[in-house]
């Protein structure tokens, strides 16, 4: 409560502008990006990256930007920002580092890895280090379960995670050593990324070249499909002791 009147989350207004020299820069960007849409409106998701490169997050100022550049409202512009999951509100870390807890990665380790990794690093989820070099965040399926369990970085794949592996990642993460996604394009930082979301050129070494493949898994229906041999069937030892188990009508599985 404020004066008697109830606070709905909204930015208070009037919001500040971005410097003078900023505001240039971001305009000519911005700019550059509607002109792409034939309704100017179209262009605010591009735009809300384009702010987000410039602080990190989407700050009441970048709102009040993106408002006036699309002859929107800030409420407007607002409801965009707090649906998007993407879109940050506070201050974040140079590395956003997402563990899938969806249910397949979960089952596989998701939720192992996330639980040490905010003991590792001394944060609760959607919080950042000391150091501001990573925020720590459970996300939702990124496509990858072949690769179970996924950590994402700034939204590139680091597949096949144990808690050990994610805890090297972030370390490294903090001390500035190279890190390599498992595939994909070159890391870079979350204001580089979403600079890159707004829709500029990327201009990461091999970023253009930089591919990634479906895993084996999703890999064979279009087997089926094309009628290739598929590997055999890997069976784990619970379940060939369940097969084995006699039915209530005393025939065993596999004998009907």
């Amino acid at each position: 409560m404020t004066d008697g009147h109830t606070s709905l989350g909204m930015p208070q207004l009037p919001a500040p502008d971005f410097p003078a020299d900023v505001r240039a820069r971001l305009e000519a960007d911005a700019k550059d990006v509607i002109a792409r849409y034939p309704s100017s409106r179209s262009a605010l998701l591009p735009l809300l990256h384009l702010v987000q490169s410039e602080e990190g997050y989407v700050s009441r100022t970048g709102i009040r930007f993106c408002a006036e550049m699309l002859d929107l409202t800030t409420a407007e512009v607002t409801a965009v920002v707090t649906f998007y999951t993407m879109y940050r509100r506070k201050p974040s870390g140079d590395y956003q580092v997402g563990v899938c807890t969806n249910t397949l990665c979960a089952v596989m380790g998701g939720d192992a890895i996330f639980e040490e990794l905010k003991e590792h690093l001394g944060v609760g989820n959607d919080e950042t280090t000391t150091d501001g070099k990573v925020t720590l965040e459970h996300i939702e399926c990124n496509a990858a379960c072949d690769f179970a369990p996924v950590v994402m970085v700034n939204w590139e794949f680091f597949d096949n995670q144990t808690p050990e592996s994610a805890k090297r990642l972030v370390d490294d993460l903090r001390a500035g050593r190279p890190v390599e996604p498992t595939r994909g394009a070159p890391l870079c930082t979350y204001k580089q990324t979403a600079r890159i979301l707004a829709g500029f050129p990327d201009e990461r070494p091999g970023a253009v070249e930089a591919t990634g493949g479906a895993g084996p898994a999703s890999l064979v229906g279009l087997r089926l499909a094309k009628g290739e041999p598929l590997a055999p069937r890997v069976v784990h030892p619970r379940a060939e002791a369940r097969d084995s188990e006699p039915r209530d009508n005393g025939t065993e599985v596999g004998e009907e």
